[in-house]
């Protein structure tokens, strides 16, 4: 699940979120993590500037910090970066914040990376934003070697180039996961070759067939091999009956109806859904989190 509070888009946060602060996000993780979830998210953005706050806000938690927050308060719930903006940042700093996230979490970190779309952002801390798809390709490259069992990793690339600098802790896993974010041609392309995973972004339905045919046919041309994770973004979820409008996007029922909608995505080749429940109030959340591991859990 995508946690609320950790980010504070007016497009889906509920007014409730504005005074939350970290004792929800303690509570809704551990929800999820009784509940059997198998990943909990946090979005990455660090700064927004003035033409976008209207939109997306400026509340957008850290996420190597808010993930190993919660991997101290829960226990085997898996931690994802949904998605961190890597390009923003040298590979080797990356690496440092996110194995010692895995080392401190007992491998429970998947790396979830995109491109990023905030143009200000790569402005202000000196990054091109023009050549952004580009850089995160070498990223994803670079920290394949920096998240690797080598003490002293190396790489050699046209941005970034480093060897004989030494980082432990290193990662609890062998190899962490890096799932890529994004549904552009070049996004698709980038989790085929580079990926374990794919989180596609803003698919509907109705597209996600073509996506994941494209997606297996770029990994066979390449050669990759390995296990590969398809994610899907639901609608906003609520589980039952609102009495009150949730909109027209948010997917709403008993848990045999919702159950039968999610499953709707397996038979598109989809591994698992990511969802974000809608609620009025905090308790709501996290009695809608227990329901849905009880209740539907069991029938996907």
């Amino acid at each position: 699940m995508q946690l609320p509070v950790q980010s504070q888009s007016t497009l889906y946060a509920e007014p409730w979120e504005a005074d939350a602060g970290p004792e929800d996000l303690v509570e809704i993780a551990r929800a999820a993590d009784r509940a059997g979830f198998a990943y909990i998210a946090s979005c990455d953005h660090v700064a927004i500037p003035r033409r976008l706050a209207d939109a997306m806000g400026t509340v957008w938690y850290d996420p190597v910090a808010t993930l190993a927050f919660l991997a101290g308060v829960t226990e085997r719930v898996r931690l994802l970066s949904h998605v961190a903006v890597v390009g923003l940042r040298h590979p080797l700093l990356t690496a440092k914040q996110y194995a010692t996230l895995d080392h401190l979490a007992g491998g429970r970190l998947i790396l979830g990376v995109g491109a990023g779309h905030v143009r200000e952002e790569f402005e202000v801390l000196g990054v091109d934003f023009e050549r952004r798809g580009a850089v995160l390709d070498e990223c994803v490259d670079a920290l394949r070697a920096a998240l690797g069992p080598e003490e002293f990793p190396a790489h050699h690339g046209k941005a970034y180039d480093f060897e004989g600098l030494g980082q432990r802790p290193r990662p609890a896993q062998a190899r962490v996961p890096v799932w890529v974010g994004g549904s552009s041609p070049a996004a698709v392309r980038r989790a085929a070759v580079r990926g374990d995973g794919w989180l596609p972004q803003g698919d509907p339905r109705d597209r996600l067939p073509g996506q994941i045919a494209r997606l297996r046919r770029l990994r066979e041309e390449a050669g990759a091999t390995g296990p590969f994770t398809v994610g899907a973004i639901t609608e906003p979820l609520y589980v039952g009956e609102p009495a009150w409008d949730v909109g027209r996007r948010t997917l709403s029922g008993p848990p045999e109806a919702l159950a039968e909608s999610l499953r709707a995505y397996a038979a598109m080749g989809v591994d698992q859904v990511q969802v974000r429940f809608r609620s009025r109030m905090r308790d709501e959340l996290t009695d809608q989190i227990g329901e849905f591991g009880e209740r539907v859990g069991p029938l996907l």
